[in-house]
């Protein structure tokens, strides 16, 4: 009965219906020691995987609560926003790469390495270097829950049935556009489902071009050219207007706020859709398994190098307001180690990070996220370094400036490609040089 009810209230988040769901097993009079809080962003999905992963815990933990809460992207961060100014986070959040320095900066994350040293969290299966992007100032704040990297997935059929050859591994942004015309001409449905003006692709441009959004000491852009971003904001307005694209309008109606599951290609609506590799696993899994998805790396500048590169798909941090840091870190360890809860996982967060549970999938996963474990043994031939955490401001910047006032602003036609990256200029100035 609890599974059901918990399926039925994802069902609802995901309809817009219940913003946010609070769960899991919880008994009155539970003290701190007992007793533990969780919450995450994610698809339908995850949500399942999840509560069975905290059900396979708790049953080998009996004298441990697990009470659980997820929302979608959106809603998630305006919620655990609210908890941290009103000194009641969880005692485990799941972070972004994006806003792990942020979150650090304000005092709100405890240092996990006294916990390795102690032996409680156990990464000695993962190699060091999956661990760099949860670290700040030489300490580890975000434990990674899987490697992880930008990609273009296409639906092969829709190809076949244009004409049109799945791009190349190196193929460019002019490769793309002459692409998406193409299929749009022949069949008639969006050649990608949206979602390219995500400041991720703000990142990704520059990169391509060895440079990066944000320069070095945190105070403004790190690229000195606004050509590039103009002129890909240039090229979204064409795809736009030829319907190439859904417009600006029908993406935030649908999949912006419902997740992965509302993507055109789901239904056969499109031909690509941009995402993270982690999320593909659920984009194939609501399109049907029998679909036949093909895995390419985001579009490079013409003349650049890769834009894309392996980073934490996401983290999960302990809070400094946990009641029980140590039974924190503990459930941290099983989440990274433990065979029975990863099998029940299925690398839904990204490809493991513990040698031994990447061993013991290896003859589990099926073709779906086999597919998406070779793309992440691939990308590391030919990516970008990683680059810095964004600095403390960046949520500001993106949820007040580069979608609003740039992205929305200019594919809405109130403003022009030009003036948008202006703007965001000016304004990425003006917000980091006053934190």
């Amino acid at each position: 009965m609890r599974k059901a009810t918990a399926i039925l209230v994802c069902l609802l988040l995901i309809a817009g219906i219940v913003p946010l769901f609070s769960g899991g097993r919880s008994e009155e009079g539970a003290t701190a020691a007992s007793e533990l809080r969780i919450m995450w962003w994610g698809s339908q999905r995850r949500h399942e995987l999840t509560i069975g992963a905290i059900d396979e815990y708790t049953a080998g933990n009996p004298g441990l609560n697990v009470n659980y809460e997820f929302a979608g992207w959106q809603d998630y961060w305006t919620r655990l926003t609210t908890m941290a100014a009103g000194g009641d986070l969880p005692d485990i959040i799941q972070q972004d790469y994006a806003y792990l320095s942020e979150w650090q900066a304000r005092n709100q994350l405890l240092p996990l390495d006294s916990f390795i040293s102690s032996g409680v969290l156990d990464l000695s299966n993962v190699d060091d270097g999956l661990l760099q992007g949860g670290r700040i100032g030489g300490q580890l704040y975000g434990l990674n829950l899987g490697s992880n990297a930008e990609s273009i997935v296409m639906d092969r059929a829709v190809f076949e049935a244009a004409g049109v050859e799945i791009p190349a591994w190196d193929w460019t942004w002019d490769d793309f556009e002459e692409t998406v015309l193409a299929i749009r001409e022949a069949t008639g449905i969006w050649g990608i489902g949206g979602n390219l003006y995500n400041e991720q692709i703000w990142q990704s441009i520059y990169l391509s071009l060895g440079e990066d959004a944000y320069n070095a000491e945190g105070t403004g852009v790190g690229y000195s050219d606004d050509g590039p971003l103009v002129r890909h904001f240039e090229m979204l307005l064409r795809l736009q207007e030829a319907d190439a694209i859904p417009h600006i309008s029908e993406h935030l109606a649908s999949y912006h706020e419902q997740g992965v599951e509302a993507a055109p290609i789901v239904a056969g609506d499109a031909a690509m859709e941009y995402l993270w590799s982690n999320q593909i696993i659920a984009l194939w899994n609501a399109a049907g398994a029998d679909r036949d998805m093909v895995i390419r790396p985001i579009p490079r500048v013409a003349g650049g190098e890769a834009g894309v590169y392996i980073k934490p798909s996401m983290f999960f941090s302990i809070t400094r307001t946990a009641r029980n840091p140590e039974a924190a870190a503990a459930f941290l360890s099983s989440f990274t180690n433990d065979v029975g809860i990863n099998r029940i996982l299925l690398a839904e967060r990204g490809v493991p990070i513990a040698a031994p549970i990447r061993a013991d999938l290896a003859d589990r996963i099926t073709a779906i996220e086999a597919t998406v474990f070779e793309y992440i043994a691939e990308v590391p031939n030919w990516a970008s370094p990683i680059p810095p955490p964004e600095p403390a401001g960046h949520g500001d910047i993106i949820n007040n400036v580069y979608n609003p006032r740039v992205a929305e602003a200019i594919l809405f036609g109130q403003t022009t490609p030009q003036r948008g990256a202006e703007i965001l200029r000016q304004e990425v100035a003006s917000i980091l040089g006053s934190n």
